[in-house]
């Protein structure tokens, strides 16, 4: 289950996604992110460009349209005393002056927002590319010791906050700086006593900020969490409303989640109400500032230090310096937010890789004819193509942990061809050793051979074209029957399709399906019943036309009647084709070539069900215990 709430939450001071999330080692975050940009450096710099640029424009508007209105204030004494009055071509320059400048910041700012879109975007599709990729290359041990939703949230909702939150910081730190240094100038210009009292208010304002970020923080903590939980449940119940309704819990799972609502419901009551104090009381202390910088600035007037005009670009200021800072106190809280998602990612990125290439191929020696008729020999590397198919497991060791040994001395020799069954109870082993197999985890001890070739000395992507798989666990994807059943040869044509749909049964219920092979699977196969998923995914093995078939479970979740025809047609289509089956039902194994019993990663007896009869030892205690119950 997910545990991560989806983006858009709003964190302290209003900003996206702010969640409470602290990163680990904020400097050597920064660091990587700074890194993994630096392919993008031409673009920032442009971004920086035209962002200051932007913003000198802005701070510059409020001077000029002072200067404006300092002369309708000098036109208008002027005309009391007999004067000319106001001289409306020279405030019209002004204003035009005024237009053009704003009009500049805005292409500006349309410039540098739609570059820095770019790059988030651009950082956005890579870091989902390399995810993805990453994915494939990892070793099976690490999706064995996460949970999905933990790495689902690393593609989704880290990518997602690193990209947003990179997108709005990045820009308001270069704005806010820009804009803090460049009204702090325009204010000494006009006055320095006007621009201390105007100061006097920043340290309030940081200390009112500190004080509800710091009292809220822990409110939007307990929000994205419980919009975690509350996300969860609902996909848990989504996907369980038949156990649910079966099992009359109806009132259980609504209590479970009126409980997660309603802290839900105080975290982000308490939070919202907290973050929406920080805009009254920042425009109440803003409003005390305006106070004092207006009567300061009309004594000024009356002694003639400064224009009338000026006081109102002096308040202009003072609003446009508060605001820089409370943006800067959100800022440095996103960025706590984007160096966490960051590194969340990298570590993910960054995951120990499965080897997939050797460099120590498998050989063998071939007969070469030269042009001067003359016959010499050559070594050069065994091909898929080239296996038989006689696997030998030799003294194989296995541990899922190195320091808890589960499969202790693991011996036994295949011959090409035969048909061998792996039983034993749950947890002895069984589906482990196709696991090792397949290299989906390396031994740790012993050896595997596959026609006398240690398997290590094939790649894991040339090994595994070697087998075919149907496992107990079907998986189908988001598309059409036929889309399904070509995943294991995606060039063969439909006769292919249609011929091994027959020889696994799929043929006749596909016919019934409205569109049938063009029907569209659903993202969870829904649509159709669980056997014949379980048979689409035969026919998908049998199309890729294996050297080594593996059935793991294949029958268990098939009606009866179906059963038994798969394993006429198993039967048939393993002729001449190495297979390993896993089954709990002994009944389905007794033409076997080779019975494996295993107990606690051993195998403690082989042979032949007749032979295994015989023996009168733990499989003929399995296969009686099953078969009375069987008939009870």
């Amino acid at each position: 289950m997910s545990r991560k709430g989806p983006m858009g939450a709003r964190g302290p001071m209003g900003g996206p996604g702010m969640h409470g999330e602290k990163a680990k080692d904020f400097k050597g975050g920064i660091g990587k992110l700074a890194k993994y940009l630096s392919q993008y450096k031409l673009a920032f710099l442009m971004v920086i460009v035209f962002a200051i640029g932007s913003t000198i424009f802005t701070i510059i508007g409020p001077t000029i349209l002072g200067n404006a209105t300092t002369e309708i204030f000098h036109g208008l004494i002027g005309k009391l005393s007999g004067g000319s009055g106001i001289d409306f071509e020279k405030i019209g320059t002004i204003l035009l002056t005024l237009v053009c400048l704003y009009t500049l910041s805005m292409f500006f700012s349309f410039v540098q927002g739609f570059t820095m879109s770019g790059i988030s975007q651009k950082m956005t599709y890579r870091l989902r590319k390399e995810v993805s990729e990453k994915m494939n290359r990892l070793p099976m041990n690490y999706y064995d010791t996460r949970t999905n939703g933990e790495i689902l949230s690393r593609v989704t909702n880290d990518i997602d906050t690193l990209s947003q939150s990179l997108n709005q910081s990045l820009t308001q730190i270069i704005t806010s700086v820009t804009t803090i240094i460049g009204v702090l100038i325009m204010m000494l210009r006009i006055s320095g006593w006007m621009t201390l009292v105007a100061l006097i208010i920043v340290p309030i304002s940081l200390f009112l900020v500190m004080f509800i970020v710091k009292h809220s923080q822990k409110y939007f903590k307990s929000q994205q969490e419980y919009l975690g939980h509350i996300n969860g449940q609902v996909e848990e119940v989504y996907g369980g409303q038949t156990i649910i309704k079966a099992f009359n819990k109806e009132e259980d799972v609504i209590k479970t989640f009126d409980e997660t609502n309603e802290i839900l419901y105080n975290s982000a009551w308490k939070s919202q109400f907290l973050s929406g104090l920080m805009q009254p009381i920042m425009q109440f202390v803003g409003n005390l500032g305006y106070v004092g910088v207006s009567i300061l600035g009309g004594f000024l007037v009356v002694r003639g230090s400064i224009e009338v005009g000026q006081i109102q670009s002096f308040i202009q200021y003072v609003r446009n310096f508060t605001q820089p800072i409370t943006q800067m106190a959100q800022v440095a809280n996103m960025l706590q937010s984007t160096v966490a998602a960051s590194e969340r990612v990298f570590e993910f990125l960054e995951e120990e890789e499965e080897e997939q290439f050797t460099t120590d191929h498998a050989m063998k020696q071939v007969e070469v004819t030269n042009q001067d008729g003359t016959k010499t020999t050559e070594m050069v590397k065994v091909e898929v193509s080239d296996i038989v198919g006689e696997v030998e497991f030799k003294n194989v060791h296995f541990g899922y942990n190195p320091d808890k040994i589960i499969i202790n001395d693991f011996s036994s020799k295949i011959k090409p061809g035969q048909k061998v069954a792996i039983v034993g109870p749950t947890g002895a082993g069984k589906t482990t050793m196709i696991k090792l197999l397949m290299r989906f985890y390396d031994i740790t001890g012993g050896e595997i051979l596959i026609d006398g070739y240690n398997i290590k000395q094939f790649d894991r992507s040339e090994l595994r074209e070697v087998f075919g798989m149907v496992l107990q666990d079907t998986w189908l994807f988001n598309g059409t029957i036929r889309e399904n059943i070509k995943y294991g040869k995606l060039d063969a044509t439909e006769e292919e399709i249609i011929e091994v749909a027959k020889a696994a049964h799929v043929h006749n219920f596909v016919k019934t399906l409205p569109g049938g092979y063009d029907m569209v699977l659903d993202e969870e196969a829904s649509n159709v019943s669980q056997g014949q998923k379980q048979l689409l995914t035969i026919a998908r093995a049998i199309l890729a036309d294996p050297k080594i078939l593996i059935l793991d479970e294949a029958t268990s979740s098939v009606d009866t009647r179906t059963e038994v025809l798969i394993q006429e047609a198993m039967n048939n289509l393993m002729k001449g084709r190495t297979s390993f089956v896993i089954a709990h039902r002994l009944s389905t194994i007794r033409d076997a070539d080779i019975i494996l019993v295993m107990k606690d990663g051993d195998i403690i007896e082989q042979g032949t069900h007749e032979e295994l009869l015989a023996k009168k030892g733990f499989y003929e205690s399995l296969y009686n215990s099953q078969f009375q119950n069987e008939l009870e």
